[in-house]
């Protein structure tokens, strides 16, 4: 029940972070697309990458 959980919020934020990238301006609509598949690829991994590393320098 719980691994159900962490996979639905993990799938949650993985959405929310993609959303988040294709609304930055400064970012090629190519480096938006690599972005996006990287997170969607790697669920947690790839939202706290882009969540505290990647954020705001894109």
């Amino acid at each position: 029940m719980l691994a159900k959980i962490v996979y639905i919020l993990g799938i949650i934020v993985a959405i929310w972070c993609v959303l988040d990238i294709f609304k930055k301006p400064k970012l090629g609509i190519i480096g938006k697309i690599l972005l996006s598949i990287a997170v969607l690829a790697f669920s947690w991994i790839g939202f706290i990458v882009y969540y505290f590393l990647l954020r705001d320098k894109i």
